[in-house]
């Protein structure tokens, strides 16, 4: 994975993701928008699981440069 795209996902699952969670969880309450808690959950876990992918990734590339 190049330096730019671990950059841009990194962005997404700090940043992006979370606000975008954020944001629809309060518009839903406040608005009565359906599936509020099953939409919030289903950003939490791909986010979550970018986080991990991305960790893995930074792992490797640090195990890598030690060498």
């Amino acid at each position: 994975m190049s330096n730019k795209v671990y950059d841009v996902l990194k962005y997404i699952a700090q940043i992006v993701l979370p606000g975008i969670a954020t944001l629809y969880f309060a518009i839903a309450s406040i608005w009565g928008l359906p599936y509020g808690e099953q939409i919030v959950g289903t950003i939490t876990a791909i986010d979550a699981f970018l986080g991990a992918l991305l960790g893995i990734t930074s792992a490797q590339y640090k195990e890598g440069n030690d060498a």
